[in-house]
């Protein structure tokens, strides 16, 4: 069951560029090739799946290996002299456990398992905390508060040991304390062995396994925050430990302070600071959430930039991860000639399959008129969800059994590959960071996704967004194939050379300067064509050092499978507030594209019947060979009909503009469409698609300055109907209308 899995360096790469692909395979060996994508669809009633093979060096029989991914995140600081020199020390941090009786999990220390020499502060297997202590000859005492921790309650916790007298403290306080609750524990004992220095990196919220030049393994990972770590050289009493938590330090402890970290520094950088003349600044390592509340959170200011030392606490989780670290197995340089154009690493050994994706960019100078602007964001947010198995109402919102594929039960069994911005971590805490670094299982062809019609091919995301190529493929349409990520990097530049950019069907995630780009493009002339749903909808935010990753916080508004706990609405990457677009100014989805996320059904798709304002002069050229009384898109796969899963509508209170045509809206929904949440005030049963108005996608064309155009569909269904009858239906020949209009450098005329 999946024997081979990879990911590469890149999601996309230019002609004379390489990119390179890591590969975990069980086999002894494997065969990759080049192949360009066309089609993913596997349904024997669908398009047919289509692949083109492309001859390079890469094809040819590669060694197998097993590649393995460490999950879970730590910070490390490098092994220091000034951390030799300790003979007697204080330990100390904030911490706010998250699971503090499912084992022992390191909070800070500087610790050689292989010599047992050194220290480090613990959650013991009891929950307790404890200070663990090593000779280096294989002596090791472990003093334990004795007190059970209690999950989200922060506590001052901290150890001492003395040299000369062995005298070994610890203490474990909460700063709010209970009646009844027996979680205070103060002890000291003598220890037997002593303590001997570790040559090893120190490691907060983890434990040091391992440690070579390139590479450190850690276990034992700590769930929960941790804030204002600090470090002594001699034994502290209770009076100068308090005092050790103030900066700047009083003269009492300021000749003993050996590390002061302060989270709160940095915070949209991967680094640790260090406020000590030391400065053993450190890194964190598989991305832990940052800008989150601190022990000392007021809740009188939200936003972390406006009260940075109110935010110094990172959340660490042992199933977090950034980067799964394998090693190269073979390298592409494209070719000059190569089109753009969507295209996977195959990787074949027996009957085992696997598909690495990325996409070529067009030389530039190069380009052609349309472009078809993937939308990998979405795709790394849904990076290896599990709500097959963690949505427990998932078979109330889809109204059938699931039906579990091989990826499925894959990744409820390895947990290692990462989750999903829709998923929970194991401590029930939301995840906020999604990368692209590991395998990401669920972007590759020949996937279903349960959540995708009552019946039909069940596409969603990545394969879904291949009946856009092979359409255009089929309409003999020349095209590029861009990237999100090319757009966050390249912003309006990026989308210039094009006279139309065509979406997917859920391009559901854009940062500020995504958003920025697609709007004055379209105010400058661009035509853009949104063939999806539920688009331009949660606000996202890319990292200022680190490549392939995304952050989302999600509050209070929009649809959600989690919310974030208050005072942790903005991303950390940027500042910038996180949500969902319609909650910030007029950026509502309906600004850019004139429609916006309404309603949400997982079982059968609907049609389009057309409006009056269809038969506007305006929208001549969309209707051309379509019958004034003809349905549209009632018929596709997925879920029979264009206008299903998850769909939007016109609103010009929400900023669709008031000359916009509404051309078409559908109707037919069951009772198993349901109203979005945004659109709730208050509970009601008028929310479903049997008895609310709102319940509908709209397809709209307007007009936008300087000759350009927008037009949109408003569902994610609807490309799922474009390859139906090979291509032949209204569905298709109202898409190929448009595009032939808007690729056409004619100017639209302003209305009116």
């Amino acid at each position: 069951m999946l024997k081979i899995t990879g990911y590469s360096d890149e999601i996309s790469v230019r002609p004379g560029e390489t990119i390179s692909f890591m590969i975990s395979c069980e086999m002894s060996s494997y065969q990759a090739d080049i192949v360009r994508l066309i089609c993913g669809d596997t349904n024997p009633e669908g398009p047919g799946y289509k692949e083109e093979l492309v001859e390079t060096s890469v094809s040819k029989s590669y060694q197998g290996r097993h590649q393995e991914i460490h999950a879970g995140s730590y910070a490390v600081v490098a092994h220091n002299t000034v951390l030799d020199r300790m003979e007697s020390f204080s330990v100390q941090a904030m911490i706010w456990p998250t699971t503090p009786a499912k084992g022992e999990q390191g909070l800070l220390g500087k610790w050689d398992e292989t010599r047992k020499s050194g220290f480090a502060l613990v959650v013991d297997e009891n929950g307790s905390v404890a200070l663990r202590l090593g000779d280096g000859n294989g002596n090791v005492d472990v003093v334990s508060s004795g007190k059970r921790l209690i999950e989200r309650k922060w506590y001052f916790v901290g150890a001492s040991y003395d040299a000369q007298s062995k005298r070994v403290c610890v203490y474990q306080e909460p700063l709010l304390a209970h009646a009844g609750v027996d979680d205070r524990g103060v002890v000291s004992e003598q220890a037997r062995a002593g303590f001997a220095p570790a040559g090893s990196p120190l490691i907060m919220a983890g434990k040091l396994v391992s440690h070579a030049t390139d590479k450190v393994l850690v276990s034992g990972h700590y769930n929960g925050k941790l804030d204002s770590p600090r470090l002594a050289n001699r034994s502290l009493d209770r009076a100068e430990m308090e005092q050790l938590r103030l900066e700047p330090f009083p003269d009492h402890v300021r000749d003993a302070v050996v590390a002061a970290w302060d989270f709160s520094r940095d915070i949209t950088s991967i680094r640790i600071t260090d406020m000590s003349s030391n400065r053993l600044d450190g890194v964190i390592v598989n991305l832990p959430a940052r800008a989150m509340t601190g022990h000392n959170w007021t809740g009188e200011e939200m936003c972390w930039r406006h009260a940075p030392e109110q935010y110094g606490a990172i959340h660490f989780h042992d199933d977090d991860l950034y980067d799964a670290g394998w090693d190269v197995d073979f390298t592409f340089t494209v070719p000059g000639d190569l089109r753009s154009g969507l295209y996977a690493a195959r990787l074949r050994s027996g009957d085992e399959e696997a598909y690495v994706p990325f996409a070529v960019l067009p030389k530039p100078g190069e380009e052609a008129k349309v472009a078809f602007l993937l939308p990998t964001f979405d795709y790394m947010a849904y990076a290896n969800e599990h709500m097959m198995f963690n949505a427990p109402a998932g078979e109330l919102w889809t109204g059938q059994l699931m039906a579990l594929q091989p990826v499925h039960l894959f990744l409820n069994e390895h947990r290692e590959y990462g989750l999903s911005l829709y998923d929970s971590h194991s401590d029930g805490s939301g995840v906020c960071y999604s990368s692209r670094l590991r395998p990401m299982l669920n972007m590759r062809p020949k996937v279903q996704t349960q959540w995708s019609g009552f019946h039909g091919s069940k596409l969603r995301e990545f394969n879904q967004d291949t009946f856009v190529i092979d359409w255009l493929e089929a309409m003999n349409q020349e095209f590029d194939v861009i990237t999100d990520e090319d757009l966050h990097k390249g912003g309006l530049d990026l989308l210039r050379p094009y006279r139309v950019i065509l979406t997917g069907g859920h391009p559901e995630y854009y940062t500020k300067r995504m958003w920025d780009a697609v709007y004055d493009y379209t105010q400058q002339g661009g035509r853009l064509m949104y063939l999806g749903g539920n688009g331009f909808f949660w606000r996202c935010a890319g990292h200022t050092e680190l490549p392939g990753v995304l952050e989302v916080r999600r509050n209070e508004n929009g649809t959600r499978t989690w919310e974030g706990r208050p005072g942790e609405f903005y991303h950390s990457f940027t500042g910038e507030f996180g949500g969902v677009w319609r909650s910030q100014g007029n950026t509502a989805p309906q600004a850019i594209a004139g429609v916006g996320f309404t309603a949400v059904g997982f079982d059968r798709s609907s049609y389009y019947r057309r409006t009056e304002e269809s038969f506007d002069p305006r929208a001549a050229f969309i209707f051309e060979g379509i019958g004034d009384n003809e349905l549209i898109g009632d018929f596709g796969y997925h879920g029979g009909g264009a206008a299903g899963n998850e769909i939007d509508r016109a609103d010009q209170r929400l900023g669709t503009p008031p000359h916009a045509l509404v051309l078409a809206s559908s109707e037919n929904h069951g009772k198993l469409y349901l109203l979005v949440v945004e659109e709730i005030l208050m509970s009601s049963p008028s929310t479903t698609g049997l008895d609310n108005e709102l319940v509908r996608a709209d397809i709209v064309f307007y007009e936008t300055p300087n000759g350009g155009a927008v037009f949109s569909v408003g569902s994610i269904a609807f490309i799922s109907s474009l390859p139906w009858n090979g291509y032949d239906n209204n569905v298709s020949r109202m898409v190929g209308n448009v595009l032939e209009r808007f690729a056409d450098p004619t100017p639209f005329p302003e209305p009116g």
